[in-house]
């Protein structure tokens, strides 16, 4: 059990304290809100709690600045137990506080941080308290950071009712497992969990293989066969990558959860559903809502429970126990003790564009090259330029090697398809063979977004 313990951000002026509330773990943190001020504008605010504060010009910020001199993804503001931390997130013209520029640091009480000519404050006025999960485990995922502490809690509540989830996050941050869990440890963990990854399937083909359809209903359907929502009765239904839906299907998707009725693909009698949907996205819905290349009726049918999972580089305290787990994963499994020294302390200083997935990779090749034939860390060069072909790692089992090896040769494909096309996606991917989403997708998961323009 966890005792009232104040955390070193006291000192910061802002305090973080664990709690016990009717014997449930949380943590008390400031009822705080960010501050945007600047000459001839209204204030804009937004609150900071658990959940970083993204500033800057783009749509998807969580506090938008129309400002020539506030890039799009200019700041980051996070609640730590160290205070209230803010980053640089790559800006052009850059963060000052006290008139010196920085890249991190943590705000003083009071004190203000510069964009061009405006002025962002965190001000705090009394308490607020998250519920923390008393173990570090959901399911498969771990992790001992209050972030995901929090989410734990958040979705062991959840699951146990039958209400939509919708899970936002970068590729590779574990979405699918903490789906898993969710279906694991609620009242339909007896049924089925169907898996749908929205942008993997060529958009002609995602009405049939989520309604199902009748035999004769479009050329090559020689037999009937039963979508994904129908086989999902019972359990669970998974809609990965949500936001490749495409907009034409979103409306039927849309009555047949409302209505709890299926009609595959030329057929003419309504077929009833059970199932309860968690769906996850890498992309930020509300944007897509504005832009309209997403539903809002659908979007606030999905998101009853809209929860955030944090990327690997704000949780660098799950590193450790994620890289113990991994490591027991494999087959035979392995310990710290068998890769190079001081391995825990370069993994930590890495930036994880591929999260999760990235790292298990990473684990991967140390453990293939843990002879030292290919180096202390390698993957972590943060260039693809540099990512040299691994040889067959034929001292790991069939399926993990085979991972490894695909892997590499998708972030070196793309990396150099992208080189050539001077980072343009759209010219890449006819190149390639592939969709623009397809590419955004190996952009994403392999941390290649440096060498990329959206076009």
């Amino acid at each position: 059990m966890l005792s009232s313990t104040a955390m070193s951000a006291e000192s910061k002026g802002f305090t973080l304290t664990l709690v016990q509330e009717d014997g449930q773990a949380c943590v008390e943190l400031p009822r705080a809100r960010v501050l945007l001020r600047g000459p001839g504008r209204d204030d804009a605010v937004v609150e900071l709690g658990l959940d970083p504060v993204v500033v800057g010009s783009g749509i998807e910020c969580d506090l938008v600045v129309d400002d020539p001199y506030v890039s799009r993804r200019h700041c980051q503001l996070v609640m730590t137990t160290r205070g209230v931390v803010v980053r640089d997130l790559g800006s052009r013209n850059g963060i000052w506080v006290q008139k010196i520029r920085v890249v991190e640091a943590v705000l003083p009480p009071g004190a203000g941080v510069s964009l061009g000519k405006l002025s962002l404050t965190v001000e705090a006025e009394g308490a607020v308290r998250v519920p923390l999960s008393a173990g570090e485990q959901f399911g498969e995922a771990v992790g001992k950071s209050m972030a995901m502490r929090a989410l734990f809690a958040r979705l062991q509540r959840a699951a146990e009712t039958d209400e939509p989830v919708l899970m936002l996050g970068e590729s590779g941050t574990g979405k699918e497992l903490l789906a898993r869990a969710i279906h694991q440890t609620s009242p339909r963990r007896g049924g089925p969990f169907v898996v749908f990854d929205c942008g993997a399937v060529a958009p002609s083909l995602v009405e049939s293989e989520l309604f199902g359809h009748e035999k004769g209903a479009f050329s090559g359907a020689q037999s009937a066969r039963v979508g994904l929502l129908e086989s999902a009765n019972g359990g669970t239904l998974f809609l990965d990558e949500l936001g490749e839906l495409p907009l034409d299907l979103q409306p039927k998707l849309l009555r047949a959860l409302e209505s709890r009725q299926v009609k595959p693909v030329g057929g003419n009698r309504m077929r009833p559903l059970d199932l309860r949907v968690v769906a996850a996205t890498h992309r930020d819905l509300k944007a897509r809502v504005s832009s309209g290349e997403f539903r809002e009726d659908l979007y606030y049918r999905l998101a009853v429970v809209e929860v955030r999972v944090p990327p690997l580089r704000e949780r660098r305290d799950d590193i450790p126990v994620l890289v113990e787990r991994l490591l027991a994963q494999r087959t035979p499994p392995c310990t710290l003790a068998e890769l190079p020294p001081n391995t825990l302390e370069m993994l930590a200083g890495h930036t994880w564009p591929g999260n999760v997935r990235e790292l298990r990779n990473t684990l991967a090749r140390l453990i293939l090259f843990r002879g030292g034939e290919g180096g202390s860390l390698p993957g972590l060069e943060g260039d693809a330029k540099s990512v040299t072909a691994a040889p067959v790692p034929l001292r790991m089992p069939f399926h993990e090697a085979r991972e490894v090896v695909l892997e590499d040769f998708e972030r070196r494909y793309a990396a150099e398809h992208l080189r050539a096309h001077e980072g343009n996606v759209s010219a890449a991917a006819r190149a390639m063979g592939v969709s623009r989403q397809f590419l955004h997708k190996l952009i994403s998961e392999h941390g290649l977004k440096g060498q990329s323009s959206v076009r």
